[in-house]
């Protein structure tokens, strides 16, 4: 990072505490981020202990769909009210500062990074465990609403759209009108949205979904969890899609016989899940997300892959985003028309209904 541009973030942080004395050093950029850049300093205020932090700013090129940072920030102070395991948010940002919006927090200890987490086993403690205070730390999240009425609603959340009807009717809209207009078919990602379209299950009630909660986007020491990390894709939605997204198989990093994000079973996430929120999900209750989720995951590997092919940000691991989309195709036309057969498995044909 540019000098003058750590004079700069120094002065602000000054300003933020009413203090001159304010130092930054070992400055150095996390890995990973392909929306968002991290980089980590230390604090020096005065003649204080120093702090470990992270300035988390915007990257050269971002998907329109992800939140700002000023959102974020809302969004990660809120969790951190909730009592979620997040770094504590410490500073908001201005757009002169820096040249791209940003925040600071507190720098949490571990390892995030998802295949190292799932092969490293000295890494979470004891794995059922640390499967289960995964599920605790959604209740959690889910335990923030956007009614206003409710002791646990934040108003500062107020950006956050509330969904014309079926929160998963808007998504899969979402899905449809993407695809209607991107110059290449995918017939299977068809398939699955028209799938997700006769098979919604009952909704519950609307509540604050992280929607990337995966292995790779929470920190683990030797002992347990530390931290839970990118707060950028937010929104009102069924908790459900929290547990779906979490167990998906396309986020088990080759350890496809451990059902919870490759580290543990799903059993152990519905009893932490369960036993903080009051519900009484079952293994089943999951399936619809699981499959929900591939579709996502697959439009959202589209997208990141037309950032590179269109030359706005000529990148490996965007081209290579885009290459796991016929393996998420598969899953999901397993998925639909194997497994659940106590579904509308048959879907399609059943019902008369055509693509």
């Amino acid at each position: 990072m540019d000098q003058s541009i750590v004079t700069k973030i120094e002065r602000f942080i000054g300003e933020q505490l009413d203090c001159v004395d304010v130092k930054l050093s070992d400055i150095h950029k996390l890995s990973g981020g392909a929306i968002q850049e991290n980089w980590a300093m230390v604090l020096q205020v005065s003649d204080q202990s120093p702090i470990d932090i992270v300035l988390r700013c915007d990257a050269p090129s971002g998907l329109s769909t992800s939140h700002s940072r000023e959102e974020e920030y809302a969004l990660l102070k809120a969790a951190f009210d909730a009592g979620v395991t997040v770094p504590e948010p410490l500073f908001l940002g201005q757009l002169p500062v820096f040249g791209r919006s940003f925040f600071i927090m507190g720098r949490a200890n571990g390892v995030a990074v998802g295949h190292k987490v799932v092969k490293d086993l000295s890494l979470g403690g004891d794995r059922e465990l640390l499967v289960a205070e995964i599920g605790r730390q959604m209740a959690k999240i889910h335990s923030i609403t956007p009614d206003l009425s409710s002791a646990s609603a934040s108003s500062s959340l107020e950006f956050l759209p509330l969904p014309k009807g079926s929160a998963v009717q808007a998504s899969i809209e979402e899905f449809r009108q993407f695809l209607d207009k991107h110059h290449t078919a995918f017939p299977a990602l068809e398939w699955g949205i028209r799938w997700l379209e006769l098979n919604e299950p009952e909704p519950l009630p609307l509540c604050l979904v992280h929607r990337d909660f995966r292995t790779g986007n929470y920190m683990v020491d030797e002992s347990g969890l530390t931290a839970v990390l990118d707060w950028e894709f937010c929104t009102w939605a069924d908790p459900r899609e929290d547990l779906g997204w979490f167990c998906a198989d396309c986020w088990r990093f080759g350890r496809n016989d451990l059902e919870a994000g490759g580290i543990g079973s799903k059993q152990a996430l519905l009893d932490g899940y369960n036993g903080a929120s009051g519900l009484a999900l079952q293994k089943a209750d999951l399936d619809y997300w699981e499959v929900f989720a591939h579709i996502r995951w697959a439009v959202i590997a589209i997208i990141q892959g037309e950032r590179h092919v269109s030359g706005a940000e000529p990148s490996l691991e965007l081209a290579l985003t885009a290459h796991i989309v016929p393996e998420l195709e598969w899953e999901i036309l397993r998925m639909t028309g194997l497994r659940m057969t106590g579904l509308r498995m048959t879907g399609l044909q059943a019902t008369g209904a055509s693509l």
